[in-house]
């Protein structure tokens, strides 16, 4: 069962959301409690895996970015969450979520400036993860625009790592 948060919990991840560089202190302050309980509290939720503190980019102001949405169909009646975690493991893509619908899984994908590693996501990474014919079909929707949509970006996308024998496998 997922872990309620309690309202100092959520009080501490809707500044975060507002504004993720104020400082313990001034959380301390807007939230009326004391720094070490901040610390604690911030600490055990980073631990825990329900927080995490990063950079995020506006895709409706970075026009080198190419942002998708996938729909994916499966065969994978009964692992259908792995099927997805495995997608999600991909370079390129930001998230993942098994849904309702006319899709069981739909992919998030952000690609830097060449429509080719898109179309390489899409057409070869992402009907590899299963077992032959286990996904059976993907439609691929590219966003024209975006409003109040901020991504953190994916491996692959702007990568300074030397491409390795591994990475190399993995992004073809």
């Amino acid at each position: 069962m997922r872990e309620r948060l309690d309202p100092t919990d959520r009080r501490l991840v809707r500044l975060l959301s507002e504004d993720a560089q104020l400082g313990v202190g001034e959380l301390a302050e807007r939230m009326a409690v004391s720094v070490p309980t901040v610390r604690s509290r911030l600490r055990s939720l980073v631990d825990k895996k329900l927080v995490r503190i990063v950079g995020l980019l506006n895709l409706a102001v970075r026009p080198e970015l190419i942002s998708a949405i996938v729909g994916v169909n499966t065969l994978g009646r009964g692992h259908i969450h792995e099927i997805a975690q495995r997608i999600a493991d991909l370079p390129f893509v930001t998230s993942t979520s098994v849904v309702t619908g006319r899709f069981d899984i739909i992919a998030e994908v952000v690609v830097a400036d060449d429509v080719a590693d898109l179309y390489r996501v899409t057409s070869e990474l992402i009907p590899k993860v299963g077992e032959p014919g286990e996904i059976t079909r993907t439609e691929t929707f590219v966003v024209m625009a975006s409003c109040n949509k901020w991504v953190g970006l994916p491996t692959g996308c702007w990568s300074d790592e030397p491409e390795t024998p591994s990475r190399r496998s993995a992004a073809s």
